[in-house]
């Protein structure tokens, strides 16, 4: 009787401490869930001994990066993480680098916290966007510099390069003896052209060697280079790095789209005075292996692809670079697209969703960035200036509309093989995908602009009953067309109030688009993916 009466002691026990155990992890695991996981690897055999020398070294100095960005987007991380005992928030603060949830609009997840700062750590909690108007300092809208408050009160500015001068150090020092491996003559000037960069936070002439490298097998982007972070203004730049290994073989069948750039910028849909800038064609398309995430690009969701510098005077006198990050677009295929695509797309056109076409979407994608127009026709300056916080989110609208336009273009002329509606059934299940990273991201905003404009066009059909997309060809190409020349015109003339009133109208989730995002979330599909990454996981 005695050991009955224990036996269902015990019972009674497990039974109480389960529901407990549920609750107090259960939803933010299931945020945690919202990652797939895929580890960063490449076949290490084809590089050289000093090659595979340099990666640990790389490897090293990206995380100092990834360090740095800890302090750009909240502050002291071992302080909030010291604070936290369960570990699957723990987990989560890691992949948000913060307490704010960046697939969620950036809604505190942490008890304690209120809204995200829209400026980040870059300027002062409490400073207004007109006592920084008001500030009178020519480097205060640097990208590489922060804005501090002194004690009595006044702003003032600090260049990056000074605030994390031991990291910056410890970084240059790596990065240089990475250069002393590397067997390639421009991979070595750029590697101590970018250590001296982090130095001074003059990155002019490490970005024009970087365009200059053409057979470098690794490749190394590092330093503060996108603005996302800095939604107060867009001026910030963030840290982050990506430690490369190119595919050669994928890259030679890359190559020859650049040479249709003059032609295609010529013939965007966009009135003569929003196309007279002639894009750079010393570019490189190539197609590389990430063995390593750090930073600001880790972030939340994960880029795929990488289209730069940023720098418009090195866009007009060299183009930029696109990299294809291709085992991270196959991770985000396999595990997200497809599954969308079962649950959303048409049955009579899910044969259409294809890693080819996603691939191509995504890279012509970066391409188009260097489409269209850099600088306002109207005296308002560069695009990024005159859009100031919208800038970011209108641009990556841009490309990812200009670079549908040239995948028509080019499969019209034959350059593009398989059926074009391929590339626009991939780009409308595409929408869902990036739709889900919010309105906090750059890319998610952009999306639901997107989304909204192509449904008030009729680009495609929901089937209500069944709760299925299906793309209709010809509205499609005109929608394509017409948000083309909406977005070219708004970023020509630096329609800061006509932006405004696009993202206000448009860049929302109406009650359709959420059900079936919210279908997607029930399905256990994830959002994105997280890296399981570092020496240990390439074997060195």
């Amino acid at each position: 009787m005695k050991k009955l009466m224990t036996m269902a002691t015990l019972g009674i026990l497990f039974l109480a401490c389960q529901p407990k155990q549920e609750t107090e992890i259960s939803e933010i695991q299931k945020k945690v869930n919202e990652y797939a996981e895929f580890s960063l690897t490449t076949d290490l055999s084809k590089l050289s001994e000093n090659e595979q020398k340099m990666l640990p070294l790389l490897i090293e100095a990206a995380q100092i990066m990834d360090e740095i960005f800890w302090k750009e987007a909240f502050g002291d991380k071992a302080a909030l993480l010291d604070t936290i005992t369960d570990e699957a928030t723990k987990t989560y603060v890691k992949y948000n680098y913060g307490p704010w949830d960046r697939l969620d609009n950036n809604k505190p997840f942490v008890a304690g916290f209120g809204e995200k700062p829209a400026g980040a750590q870059y300027y002062p909690a409490d400073m207004t966007k007109e006592e920084f108007e008001a500030f009178k300092d020519a480097s205060k809208t640097s990208q590489y510099t922060f804005i501090g408050r002194n004690g009595a009160g006044a702003l003032f500015t600090v260049p990056y390069h000074v605030v994390f001068q031991e990291k910056v150090e410890k970084a240059a020092s790596l990065i240089k003896q990475a250069a002393e491996l590397a067997e390639d003559a421009g991979l070595k000037k750029y590697l101590n052209l970018r250590a001296a960069a982090l130095l001074s936070d003059d990155y002019l002439e490490s970005d024009l060697a970087w365009m200059d490298m053409k057979d470098n097998r690794i490749d190394f982007v590092v330093g503060p280079i996108e603005n996302y972070e800095d939604q107060l203004f867009n001026y910030k730049s963030s840290h982050e790095a990506y430690v490369l290994v190119k595919d050669m073989n994928w890259s030679v069948r890359l190559a020859k789209y650049l040479s249709f750039l003059p032609e295609l910028q010529a013939n965007i849909p966009v009135k003569a005075a929003y196309k007279t800038e002639k894009p750079g064609t010393d570019s490189d398309l190539n197609a590389y292996d990430v063995v390593y995430y750090a930073g600001d690009c880790n972030a939340g969701s994960k880029t795929i692809a990488i289209n730069l510098p940023n720098d418009e005077r090195v866009q007009l006198e060299k183009g930029t670079r696109r990299l294809q990050l291709k085992n991270a677009m196959q991770a985000k295929f396999d595990k997200i697209m497809i599954p969308i695509s079962n649950l959303l797309i048409d049955e009579s056109q899910r044969q259409h969703v294809t890693f080819d076409a996603f691939f191509a979407n995504t890279m012509f994608h970066e391409v188009a960035h260097g489409l269209g127009i850099k600088n306002t026709i109207n005296g308002k300056g560069t695009v990024r200036d005159a859009l100031k916080e919208h800038g970011s989110a209108l641009e990556e609208g841009k490309a990812d509309i200009l670079g549908l336009y040239m995948v028509t273009q080019l499969h019209n002329k034959g350059e593009i093989k398989g059926d074009l509606l391929d590339y626009y059934t991939t780009f409308l299940a595409g929408i869902f995908r990036s739709v889900r990273f919010g309105a906090s991201s750059a890319h998610g905003k952009a999306n639901m602009v997107r989304f909204n404009y192509f449904k008030e066009q009729n680009a495609f059909s929901f089937d209500a009953e069944k709760g299925t997309f299906k793309v209709n060809f010809d509205e499609f190409q005109k929608a394509m067309n017409g948000l083309s020349e909406k977005i070219l015109t708004l970023q020509g003339d630096g329609d800061y109030a006509g932006v405004t009133q696009l993202f206000d109208e448009k860049g929302v989730v109406g009650v359709e688009l959420q059900k079936n995002l919210d279908k997607v979330a029930e399905a256990g599909i994830p959002k994105d993916i997280v890296f399981k990454q570092g020496v240990e996981v390439l074997g060195l």
